[in-house]
Parts: structure tokens; C-alpha cells; sequence
């Protein structure tokens, strides 16, 4: 849990979305993480994690990979160690994307789409891209080393219009 010394150590991000209508073919929502260097904190990430990957530390996984926001609740879920990340990495920014296998789709085409950020029990943030409708992708979290070293967390919805492959390289880039 978070405290004025430790800052934000270990977070959990789940995204959830409804099926889509039997005739049309299966939407798939994806979260995306992107580290950055102390020495260039809003370049190119260092490494990106996201379906069927985690960071070469391991500190950074995605425990559950949807393809279709079958089950209930939330359908995708990301963990985020980022008291055990390398002192070298200053900024995490966190999106989901929606997969564009047929057709371009955005997260108003989706029922129910939501994002949840919390730390142990404690919720830091939910949205459900109400805000963002229009956009394929969107930032979601930003996490920040300190002065101290510590983390902190920043929402950070920003929607985009883009691609998944797109995204990752525009997501960590400075706000216009």
C-alpha cells in the first residue's frame, strides 16, 4: 500500500468490455504498458509489454489476456511491480487499445467498456471511456519516480486514433 515514504509500489490494471452480438465478430480491448528511461522519459519506450508478454525483469505482466470480454467482470489484467523496477526507469505510461481486426472500431463501438487502477484494495482510479469515445486507443495511468525515487500515480485519459502498434509509439509522447 502506498505511504508518503513509499509512494506507489505494486498496481493492478483491469480493463472489462461486453461481448460483442453473435453476428459480429469478437472485440478485443488490450492493455498496454510502456517503460521509460530516466534519460529520456517521453522518447521511445524502453520496452513495451502487452498481450502475450511481460518485461524482461518480470515486473510487469499481463496475468489475464482476453480476446473477447467473455466472463464477468474484468476481463484483462495487468500487474505493475514498480517498487522492484531498475532505478534507471523513471516514467510507466499505461493504455488500452482496441484491436482492429474488422474494421475500425472505438470504444464507443463497445458495450460496457471500463478500466479499473488500484493498489492492494485501494482504487485509485476507474473510468469507463465514456470520455474518450471517439478514440481506438487511450492512456489510461502515468507513473513517475520522484525526487525520491518513489512512484507516483497521475491519471492520464488521453484518447488517440490509432492502430495498437501505432499507439505504442505515440503513447509516451509529450501532451500537445
Amino acid at each position: 500500500m502506498s505511504s508518503p515514504n513509499k509512494g506507489v509500489e505494486k498496481v493492478e490494471v483491469a480493463v472489462r468490455w461486453d461481448p460483442s452480438p453473435s453476428e459480429s465478430s469478437p472485440h478485443d480491448l488490450d492493455i498496454i504498458a510502456a517503460t521509460y528511461t530516466a534519460d529520456d522519459p517521453h522518447g521511445e519506450p524502453a520496452y513495451v509489454v502487452h498481450f502475450d508478454s511481460r518485461s524482461p525483469d518480470g515486473t510487469i505482466s499481463l496475468s489475464r489476456d482476453s480476446r473477447t470480454g467473455l466472463g464477468l467482470g474484468y476481463d484483462e489484467v495487468m500487474t505493475l511491480e514498480l517498487g522492484r523496477l531498475a532505478s534507471s526507469y523513471a516514467r510507466v505510461v499505461v493504455g488500452v487499445a482496441v484491436q482492429q481486426h474488422s474494421g475500425r472500431r472505438t470504444f464507443g463501438d463497445i458495450a460496457r467498456t471500463g478500466v479499473r487502477i488500484r493498489e492492494g484494495y485501494v482504487e485509485l482510479a476507474e473510468h469507463d471511456f465514456s470520455g474518450v469515445s471517439g478514440a481506438t486507443a487511450a492512456t489510461v495511468a502515468e507513473f513517475t519516480r520522484n525526487g525520491t525515487g518513489a512512484w507516483e500515480f497521475r491519471e492520464h485519459l488521453r484518447g488517440f486514433d490509432a492502430d495498437p502498434e501505432s499507439f505504442t509509439r505515440l503513447m509516451g509522447g509529450a501532451p500537445v
